[in-house]
């Protein structure tokens, strides 16, 4: 996960003690003590291993921190009160309403359709990918055809969007972009957020969205598909369809593949094989020594590619009885 220099700053400020912090938060002007509350606002989980980097990035010591922000918006006040005075915080932070994004994850699916609905696609977008995936897909499916599609390409492609701005938005008032220039930014996984979305949107709907996401751009397409299955999903692949894809799979392959993959899914493949064939690719997986990481990837890959493509010709299913791809 790539972080935007603001949530670097955050994740870093929230990790501190308020001691070593507050000389910090001292030094900072009141644009930026803003972005740092935007920013706050909106940040979910963060990988432990992002705090990693960020401590390497700034050459701070990393054993005796925490991973988890203490407290985000109220964390952050605290230290500008501690380090500016209660007056001048008070002037930088009460007039920060509830999180507009917030609200909006509360909201009821339509709702949130009715604020977006005159808003570009790159808001749409935006405001999406921070919502929950069922309760994005929700919102997506009242969209009219022509905006679904914008909107696809665009959280697809984003990488980030201004923090500002989706708090303008989520709150209704206004429909002007902030400029960019002016904004801080927030991570996004586009092309995760974008196959998140698609899965919630059932069978065929989702297949319906991505052939039309095909013929708009076949590459963002390609990688949206490969971002909705991946190879632990196999374990939730029936026996047959399990069957048909292995008999296409060289065993050396799978073996190689399975080198990383979860105790069920092993268990999954191992039952869905003869008695024979599942005994010699365990043979095999014990006698495999240290492989690069990168070869198991490419391996897991192409049985997952394999997987897609005997799925869109009808050989196997890759969907659950439910609406959510397994």
């Amino acid at each position: 996960m790539t972080l935007t220099g603001p949530e670097k700053a955050v994740l870093m400020l929230l990790s501190l003690d308020e001691s070593t912090a507050a000389p910090i938060v001292s030094e900072m002007d009141g644009v930026d003590l803003r972005k740092l509350r935007e920013v706050a606002a909106l940040m979910r989980a963060i990988p432990a291993s992002s705090l990693d980097d960020v401590y390497s990035e700034f050459v701070m010591r990393g054993e005796e921190l925490v991973a988890v922000p203490h407290g985000g918006v109220s964390y952050l006040r605290r230290l500008a009160a501690n380090a500016l005075g209660e007056t001048r915080s008070e002037e930088i932070f009460v007039d920060a309403p509830q999180s507009g994004m917030e609200k909006l994850s509360r909201a009821a699916p339509s709702s949130v359709a009715a604020v977006l609905e005159n808003e570009h696609p790159q808001v749409v977008a935006a405001v999406l990918s921070q919502l929950e995936a069922g309760r994005a897909a929700r919102v997506f499916e009242t969209l009219n055809p022509e905006m679904q599609m914008a909107v696809l390409q665009r959280l697809g492609m984003m990488s980030e969007v201004p923090a500002g701005l989706l708090e303008t938005v989520a709150s209704a008032l206004s429909t002007e972009l902030p400029p960019p220039e002016a904004e801080a930014a927030i991570s996004v996984d586009g092309v995760a957020r974008a196959a998140a979305l698609v899965r919630k949107l059932g069978k065929d709907t989702a297949a319906e969205m991505l052939v039309r996401l095909t013929d708009e751009n076949g590459e963002l397409a390609n990688l949206v598909r490969q971002a909705m299955f991946t190879f632990e999903d196999l374990k939730g692949v029936d026996k047959r369809a399990l069957r048909t894809l292995l008999k296409e799979v060289q065993t050396d392959r799978l073996v190689l593949a399975l080198k990383t993959a979860s105790d069920p899914l092993k268990q999954h493949v191992f039952n869905s094989m003869s008695t024979r064939a599942a005994d010699l690719v365990r043979d095999d997986l014990e006698a495999l020594g240290s492989v690069r990481l990168a070869d198991v990837e490419a391996a897991q890959r192409e049985i997952v590619e394999l997987a897609l493509m005997l799925e869109s010709n009808g050989s196997i299913t890759l969907w659950s009885d439910s609406d959510d791809m397994v």
